[in-house]
């Protein structure tokens, strides 16, 4: 199963993302969780006390792998099989890797280091056997049309507040452009039942179906000050992601 999780910045994906991939390892799964957003929190969400290093960082061996792009000459499709398991690292169950940032140009440069990561991205989600999670940055046109078939669920993590929504709509119409089957949206902080049904009305009037909510609550709030897991900490957010986990589990089946 892939699961891309998206939304406006701030909004809660890397706590789903990171609860999500410790949730599916704690039932017993292979778990791979990707950090592809610049912001690269991911480790701390899922209680990786040693992120690996960006691989944006690999130097030698992006040159290696996709050339040094002297004169725009590298390869489009680097040997990328071996990467998870040479550059990630492993604790809780989770397996995990850092994308890393481009430097020059853009997240969209044509560029050796820009080669590789589409090229790792798409062998990762069309052909890892194991549960992959995507923690993305808002914007999803990296993904492109190919890789975009690997992605069983696209979720469009949404918070109380027209921006957001607005975020989702544009999330909506990219994913249909590059062939996304599934997006499905959850709505995060929410206050109470008013609330909710507000913004699930919104979403389904977008043709996006909400799988599930996460209330706000102040266990991810010590969570990230005393430097834990929100898995770890526990609380009501985290009994709401395993609903969360269920909905998903049923709803690629």
């Amino acid at each position: 199963m892939k699961i891309a999780i998206t939304g406006k910045g701030g909004v809660g994906k890397t706590t789903l993302a990171g609860t999500l991939a410790r949730i599916f390892a704690e039932d017993g799964f292979s778990v791979l969780a990707i950090d592809a957003d610049p912001d690269m929190n991911l480790a701390s969400a899922i209680g990786i006390r040693t992120p690996p290093a960006p691989l944006t960082e690999q130097k030698r061996m992006i040159e290696e792998r996709a050339g040094t792009g002297m004169g725009g000459v590298f390869k489009l499709n680097p040997k990328v099989d071996d990467i998870a398991r040479r550059f990630g690292t492993t604790e809780h169950g989770v397996s995990m890797l850092t994308m890393g940032t481009i430097d020059t140009g853009g997240s969209g440069c044509a560029c050796p280091a820009s080669s590789l990561l589409r090229a790792l991205l798409r062998h990762l989600l069309l052909r890892e056997s194991s549960i992959v999670i995507l923690d993305m940055e808002a914007g999803i046109e990296h993904l492109g049309r190919g890789t975009a078939r690997g992605v069983d669920l696209m979720i469009v993590v949404v918070e109380p507040g027209a921006r957001s929504i607005e975020t989702a709509a544009r999330i909506q119409k990219l994913s249909r452009e590059i062939g996304v089957q599934r997006l499905s949206a959850v709505v995060n902080k929410t206050g109470g039942r008013d609330d909710l049904g507000t913004i699930s009305a919104r979403l389904n009037e977008l043709g996006i179906p909400v799988i599930g909510a996460i209330p706000y609550d102040e266990a991810l709030i010590r969570a990230d000050m005393s430097g834990r897991a929100p898995f770890d900490m526990g609380g009501d957010a985290v009994l709401a992601i395993r609903r969360i986990r269920d909905a998903i589990v049923t709803s690629t089946e």
